[in-house]
């Protein structure tokens, strides 16, 4: 099998279930292609998969970089490219499991090569943005532009930063690199896309079990020991779905119940602007989803398609 299934849908779509027993039919390893699950440190919050879960397959860029770290669509690239030819070596097929709309085109199409991280930029941004300049921030973004502060919340400190970071870099808007990008993919690559188009109201179900589900298994004690290790919150994984409001939480300033709701609007709002972002990207093969989909019948269906 020559192509590389890659798994692709928004969050709590079950793709990592997927990817599991589909690697488990085809002697396959999984790698991330998560811009959150990446990290250590936070594997509750990210909805990393336990080893248990794993149920012996290989995974590999989960919780592998650490939580001070920042890295870029193409620096994640290059880490695929990399675990790709890791598990070729142990004879196995790589399967690519994420959410990451950005980085799975870093990965299939190439970035600009000029979108590399700039720390003092980036450091007077984070500065700007922590001292109440959020809103002055976006107004730049709306004027240099406006097509991609379509899809940037002012509340999204990450994805803000970035891209004015991009801008005071290069001089060129981030759209433009985007549009420029190099049109080259990694040569031994043959990526076949996989989406998961779900029924938005299961998905919204299920995106609420699974907050539920994370509350229970220990997250809030995640942020908690986060917050005793590292004083000042200054971490970019605070700015992920949760963090903040678990904080809040944790503060006194809203209640447990008002917690789990405002994760499940964030988690729901945050999935549909996953869904627009693969809708721009060219997909090999689209499965429709629901709370009656029989996964032995997905990966029989992805089977009969690859093979």
């Amino acid at each position: 099998m020559e192509v590389i299934p890659t798994i692709l849908a928004p969050t709590a779509s079950g793709k990592t279930d997927l990817a599991i027993y589909l690697a488990k039919k085809i002697n396959g390893e999984v790698i991330g292609l998560d811009s959150r699950q990446i990290y250590d440190q936070i594997p509750i919050g990210t909805a990393q998969p336990t080893t248990k879960e794993m149920g012996g397959i290989a995974h590999y860029l989960i919780g592998s970089r650490s939580i001070n770290e920042s890295i870029s669509a193409g620096q994640y690239a290059k880490l695929v490219h990399r675990s790709v030819q890791k598990v070729r070596i142990r004879e196995k097929i790589p399967i690519v499991c994420g959410g990451a709309g950005l980085y799975y085109r870093a990965l299939n199409t190439g970035i600009f090569e000029q979108s590399k991280s700039e720390p003092f930029i980036r450091k007077n941004l984070e500065d700007m943005y922590d001292s109440g300049g959020a809103q002055k921030m976006m107004n730049t973004l709306n004027k240099i532009d406006p097509e991609y502060s379509k899809h940037v919340h002012i509340n999204n400190r990450k994805r803000l930063i970035r891209a004015l970071e991009i801008y005071e870099g290069t001089g060129k808007a981030p759209s433009e690199h985007f549009k420029n990008q190099k049109n080259k993919p990694h040569a031994n690559l043959n990526l076949f896309s996989i989406y998961l188009n779900w029924d938005r109201n299961d998905l919204r179900e299920r995106i609420s079990k699974r907050t539920s589900k994370m509350i229970k298994k220990g997250w809030i004690n995640e942020v908690k020991n986060l917050i005793d290790k590292y004083p000042g919150f200054d971490l970019h994984s605070l700015d992920f779905i949760g963090y903040r409001q678990i904080v809040s939480y944790l503060e006194n300033r809203i209640s447990l119940q008002d917690l789990e709701s405002e994760i499940n609007t964030k988690t729901y709002q945050y999935a549909i602007k996953q869904i627009k972002w693969f809708r721009k990207e060219k997909i090999d093969f689209i499965i429709d989803m629901n709370s009656k989909t029989v996964i032995d019948q997905v990966v029989n269906d992805i089977l009969s398609i690859i093979n």
